[in-house]
């Protein structure tokens, strides 16, 4: 019937994570061998070469994304951070008051630095030879980053989803691949809902864990003799493992809602991770970490950025090679460089 168009339906393009642990791990022991005896310097060229390793591992539609920050500009940015928090904690030394005057210039530079690190993080990480860019103003980071926590805090905690979405909104709705548009649909009560579930559930594994862990730990005292301690003790570990049964429910729960509002001009993402398998996956590294004394570490990072990245499919709207060479062509025709450069990244 004439005036009624059917949508072509969407491509859907799932993201793969070619990376390996056994790869991370040679990276991950130069960096922190090499970091340990620089005392620190070398820790922007190991945060470069971890990026590049897992943005070069990251592929979707056959094509993997790239990253080309320097790290003469991220150490620039870590000297600055430095700075601003060596002067917080050496000002109570000098005079009582002094700490509040410093808390006020971090809080009045802090805002700026991070709409600066966005920018840089994004001018320098590429798809297909196509850079992203962070159009982000400094108005709206001052609300982002400063007076979104603050009403928070003097809220206690009741604004936290509404910041949250804030920020959420000013890091995706700002972005672009290209000259193409991100843009960020979730509505503040959509964080509402995660941040009720997880501190439902928080509470409710919070005290069942500390009791069952105190009546476990009085037991076991009464048998050894030292019932306060093994009670204490106890409880600890019930509270630990209800905070692990917790976080993966907030992570998954997050990425699933920032992710599956998120669009690319016509194109759409779509974010499945599972609760139930990212506990697992968290779990079981807490565990081999305990057992290898940090060794596993890089393992476990492979292993859920493997898993979080893999819950995540383009749905594209159209083929992927005319929407990336119709941005490069736009791109040139307005004489926007490949990436708008920003030389300092705070790196926080």
């Amino acid at each position: 019937m004439q005036g009624e168009h059917n949508a072509a339906p969407s491509r859907e393009l799932p993201f793969t994570f070619t990376g390996s642990g056994s790869e991370y791990f040679r990276i991950w022991i130069v960096n922190t061998l090499l970091t340990m005896v620089t005392f620190g310097i070398y820790s922007a060229w190991a945060k470069v070469r971890t990026l590049q390793y897992f943005y070069r591992n990251t592929r979707v539609d056959n094509a993997t994304f790239d990253y080309h920050g320097k790290p003469l500009a991220i150490l620039k940015g870590r000297i600055i951070a430095l700075v601003l928090f060596g002067a917080l904690q050496l000002s109570g030394e000098i005079h009582l008051a002094l700490p509040l005057v410093v808390v006020l210039i971090v809080a009045a530079v802090m805002p700026f630095l991070l709409v600066r690190s966005l920018r840089f993080r994004l001018a320098n990480s590429s798809y297909r030879g196509l850079r992203f860019a962070f159009r982000g103003e400094d108005g709206e980071g001052y609300k982002v980053f400063l007076l979104y926590p603050l009403l928070a805090v003097l809220t206690l905690g009741i604004l936290t989803p509404f910041a949250h979405q804030r920020l959420k909104q000013f890091q995706h709705g700002r972005a672009r691949f290209g000259t193409a548009p991100f843009a960020f649909h979730a509505p503040v009560r959509a964080f509402y809902r995660v941040y009720l579930a997880v501190s439902l559930m928080g509470i409710l594994l919070a005290g069942g864990g500390a009791v069952l862990g105190a009546l476990f730990g009085t037991l076991l005292g009464a048998a050894a003799g030292s019932t306060a301690a093994a009670t204490i003790a106890g409880a600890s570990v019930g509270l630990w493992l209800s905070f692990m049964l917790a976080a993966p429910l907030y992570r998954a729960r997050l990425q699933n809602t920032v992710w599956s509002a998120t669009t690319l001009a016509d194109h759409r993402f779509r974010s499945t991770v599972g609760t139930g398998r990212l506990f697992f996956v968290m779990l079981t590294n807490v565990i081999l970490i305990m057992l290898t004394l940090g060794l596993f570490l890089p393992f476990a990072r492979v292993r859920t950025t493997r898993y979080c990245v893999e819950s995540m499919t383009l749905l594209a709207a159209g083929p992927l090679d005319h929407f990336i060479a119709a941005e490069i062509d736009q791109v040139g025709a307005l004489g926007d460089a490949a990436a708008e450069w920003y030389d300092i990244d705070i790196a926080l």
